[in-house]
C-alpha cells in the first residue's frame, strides 16, 4: 500500500498564473480548504483560503506574490502510514504527490485516507474488540497471539498506544469473533489487565446485566 495506488487527477491543480482571487474561485466551487499549486509539473506548494487573504494583492498572478507555499507532500513510492502522518502533520486535506524527478503528479484526498484507514483497521468486520494494559518489558505478541488462537479466534488487526509518562502501554485488539466471554477469562488467567472491552455479544450483556441486577439486590438488603 503505497502513495501512488490513492493518487487523484479529478481537480486540476492551482497554477502558478493564477489568481487569489482564482483560488478562491476555485476553493468554493469544489468545496475544499487547500489545493496544490503547480508550475507546469513543478510543484510550488499548496495554498489555503486563508493564505490569499494575506497577499498583498489578490487579484496579481500567484508568479507576482512575495508568498511562501506550504511544500508538504509525499512521493509516489511513501507507504500509506507515511502518507497518513505527514497529511495529519501538515492539516492538508489534499497531499500533493510527486515521482522520483520531483514531478507532480496528482494528489491524495484525506477522505480516501480516512476510507483506506478503515480498510487497514478491519473497522468494517465484525468482531469484538479487546484493549489490554501491560508493561512494556511483559509486551510479547507471540504469547497475546497464542492466547487469542487457543480460543479458535483470530486477530485482524493490532497496534499499540503508547505514552511518554508511563511504562505501560495498550494493546488494541481486533478480533473476528463478538463470543468473547472465555477469551477474557483466559486472559484474566494469564494475569492480564483487560483496560476495555467493546462488542455486541448479547451473553456478555446479559452477564453484565445479571451481575448489575445481583448487585443492586445485595445492596438493597
Amino acid at each position: 500500500m503505497i502513495a501512488k495506488h490513492f493518487i487523484t487527477t479529478t481537480i486540476e491543480p492551482i497554477r502558478f498564473n493564477e489568481t487569489g482571487t482564482d483560488i478562491l474561485y476555485h476553493l468554493d466551487e469544489n468545496r475544499l480548504s487547500d489545493m496544490p499549486v503547480v508550475d507546469g509539473t513543478n510543484l510550488k506548494g499548496s495554498v489555503t483560503e486563508s493564505d490569499v487573504y494575506t497577499m498583498d494583492d489578490p487579484d496579481l498572478p500567484l508568479k507576482k506574490q512575495k508568498f511562501t507555499f506550504n511544500r508538504e507532500f509525499v512521493y509516489d513510492y511513501h507507504h500509506i502510514f507515511d502518507v497518513i502522518r505527514i497529511m495529519a502533520a501538515s492539516k492538508l486535506t489534499m497531499l500533493p504527490v510527486l515521482d522520483e524527478k520531483e514531478k507532480y503528479l496528482g494528489f491524495i484526498q484525506q477522505s480516501d485516507m480516512v476510507e483506506r484507514l478503515g480498510e487497514i483497521l478491519a473497522v468494517n468486520n465484525p468482531g469484538a474488540i479487546i484493549v489490554l494494559e501491560v508493561n512494556h518489558n511483559d509486551y510479547v505478541l507471540s504469547e497475546i497471539a497464542r492466547i487469542v488462537e487457543s480460543q479458535d479466534t483470530k486477530v485482524l488487526n493490532l497496534f499499540v498506544s503508547t505514552s511518554k509518562d508511563s511504562t505501560k502501554m495498550d494493546i488494541t485488539l481486533k478480533l473476528n469473533t463478538i463470543e468473547i466471554q472465555a477469551l477474557i477469562q483466559t486472559f484474566n488467567r494469564y494475569n492480564y489487565i483487560i483496560k476495555a472491552t467493546y462488542t455486541e455479544d448479547e451473553k456478555m450483556y446479559d452477564d453484565l446485566r445479571d451481575r448489575y441486577d445481583s448487585l443492586m439486590k445485595y445492596l438493597s438488603i
